[in-house]
């Protein structure tokens, strides 16, 4: 099993319980393709050095977890069809 970082940024025009459920969301994702989530550290809200989506700011969320390599694939399919996720990066560590 590898280690992985993941940052992702939520929009935050959402509600504070629809944050809190996208977070979940992901951390049962990487539980239920047999991986384990170390920790998530919620950044909260900042503000974007430049527009993006029209949009001047984020809830930031870093969530560390190990799992087997396809696993950070099946992250990123989920997160670019969310629409609740602004942008993503996923690391090997």
């Amino acid at each position: 099993m590898n280690k992985y970082e993941i940052l992702y940024i939520v929009n935050n025009e959402l509600s504070d319980e629809a944050k809190a459920d996208v977070c979940t969301k992901f951390s049962d994702l990487v539980e239920s393709l047999k991986g384990k989530v170390i920790n998530v550290d919620k950044w909260g809200t900042r503000k974007f050095s430049y527009p993006i989506d029209y949009k001047t700011e984020g809830y930031y969320v870093i969530m560390n977890f190990e799992a087997e390599p396809s696993v950070p694939a099946e992250i990123e399919r989920q997160m670019r069809n969310a629409d609740t996720i602004i942008r993503y990066m996923i690391l090997r560590k």
